[in-house]
Formats: C-alpha cells, structure tokens, sequence
C-alpha cells in the first residue's frame, strides 16, 4: 500500500510482480489505507500486516502457515526484532522493542494470557481481519483499537516468538519523541473509549480484557522508573528513615527491567546509550503535555538518523 509516497517511488513498485494499491487522503492513516486495500483485492486465507521498513527471513510465511494450521489460531503476533542498532537511539529502541516482547507477549503468553499487538508483524485470519477493520476509525494507535476490540469479544492473540520481523528502529531524539507522543495519546484515547467495558469484562470473568485495559493506565516504563530514582533520592534527603524501603523498590523496578532485556543485548552499545536516558526521560515528561490533537493527525515516524 502506497499512502503518498513519492511518483517515483510508485514508479519503481509497479515494476515489481505485486499488486500496488495507492491511497491518497488527504488526512492519512493506517487503518484507512489497510481497508482501501482490502476493498479492492481478491479475499484471501490469513492478512499480513507490515511496515514499510520491515523484513523477514526466508522461512517466514512458512512458520505462519504452520502456526495458522492449529485449531483456534486465527490473531497472531510475530516476533518484531531491531534491524538496525548503528547509534545510541537505536540501541534504547531495541531494548524498549524486547522488554515489550519479554513482557507483553512471551511472557503474558507464557502464562496463557493473549499476546500484545504492536502494529506491524501481525497475522490474521482474513475474513475476520476485514470484518474488524471497517469498525476501527483510529489515526494513531490502530493496533491498540484492534486489540481492545477482539479481547473484548474473548479471542485469543496468539505469539510466535521464533517467526521474526526486523524492524527498524528510531535514530534520532526527536523522531523518537514524535513517536512516543502519538502511542501515549493513543493510550489516553483507549482508556476513554474503553473504560465502560471493563467492569462488564471483569463480571464475565474475561481476563484478557481486564489485564490489558489496566495496563492502557500505567505511565510509561521510562517515566515510572526516573519518578521512582528522583522520588528515592528525595525520601533520602527529606526522610533519611524511610530510604532503605524505596532504594530496595527501585532495585526491584531495576532488576526487574534488566530480567526482561535479552542476553544479546547487553554489551558496550547498551552501556554507553544508557548516558542517554536522563534525555529521554525528559522528552517523555514534555510529551505529557503535548497530547493534544496528537491522536486527530497520524504522525509518521521517519527513519534515518538526521530526520
């Protein structure tokens, strides 16, 4: 799907064997352009949602079909992995992109729960994909919608860890910025829009649900984690009596961070992008306050390290 891309890009696609379907709105986004796209091509078996950036190993469409071909398998999430890791940006990125594997889809997996979503690397039984699509409106944040609302009628997401997407990642502060001001509107949104089906949910027992919506309440990990050193360290000058109880919590939080980080990625890179973090913590702070109309205008996240 081409979504304003340039002629010439258009140009060299269609000399591709593919089928290139060019969406132009003039207030674009993903949700539009999937539905476009849908509207004109033939129904299929399972619908594939990548970005543009993405790529995969040869096997991949083979470890789908055999995921696919288990009774019950119709929502399934793939493993979504850095392609890219070249500066400071890109290494945080990484780590933010696997501490969310390792927590929202392995590890919620793991203990039978659905897998997170995370807007691109996902499989999908077709006719069910299609008939979904044409109820989300979303700008920003479609798969958070998406998810919401097949939890919300008791399906289950599955996971493929060793199916892998690369994508890749964020290089710059800003861009980085930009992109987590859009997922944190979004965020707010759903909670708005979903708040009235949580106690429904919880009554029938539809735990899915339940443990997603509330995790759509939590404060980012990068926020939760500078409040928490800053709040320790202020108890440590204010209330000297009460700092072993919080510095021990902020082991907690920081272990619990460091578990959830795989081994590949702890090395020299890891170390040195971590004098970072005092920055992107304060980038996320200001994103609080600059929430507004982030959710009424798609806000494409550009590549590359001077953009």
């Amino acid at each position: 799907i081409s979504d304003h891309m340039l002629p010439e890009t258009n140009e060299r696609l269609r000399r591709l064997p593919i089928t290139l379907v060019e969406a132009d709105y003039e207030n674009s986004t993903k949700s539009k352009a999937l539905n476009l796209a849908m509207s004109r091509l033939p129904d299929h078996d399972i619908a594939i949602v990548f970005d543009a950036d993405n790529t995969v190993d040869s096997d991949f469409f083979t470890r789908i079909n055999e995921a696919f071909e288990h009774a019950g398998v119709r929502l399934l999430q793939a493993h979504r992995v850095a392609k890219n890791i070249n500066n400071h940006m890109a290494v945080l990125d990484a780590v933010s992109e696997e501490t969310n594997n390792s927590i929202f889809r392995s590890g919620h997996y793991t203990m039978g729960l659905s897998s997170a979503l995370i807007g691109s690397g996902m499989a999908f039984d077709y006719p069910l994909f299609k008939a979904k699509m044409l109820t989300i409106v979303a700008v920003g944040g479609f798969d958070r919608n998406l998810e919401l609302s097949f939890l919300k009628e008791g399906r289950r997401i599955h996971y493929l860890s060793d199916a892998k997407v690369y994508d890749e990642k964020v290089q710059n502060k800003q861009t980085f910025s930009n992109q987590r001001r859009r997922w944190l509107s979004a965020q707010v949104h759903y909670v708005a829009e979903f708040g009235k089906d949580f106690f429904p949910a919880l009554m029938k027992g539809n735990i899915d649900f339940c443990v997603k919506y509330l995790q759509q309440l939590a404060i980012p990990r990068i926020i939760l984690l500078g409040l928490t050193l800053l709040y320790t360290l202020l108890i440590s000058l204010l209330v000297p009596a009460f700092a072993p109880k919080w510095w021990c919590l902020s082991g907690l939080l920081v272990v619990a961070l460091l578990l959830a980080i795989p081994g590949e990625l702890f090395d020299k890179r890891l170390l040195k992008a971590l004098i970072m973090l005092p920055s992107v913590f304060w980038l996320m702070v200001k994103n609080l306050f600059k929430l507004k109309g982030a959710n009424k205008q798609f806000i494409h996240t550009q590549h590359g390290i001077n953009r």
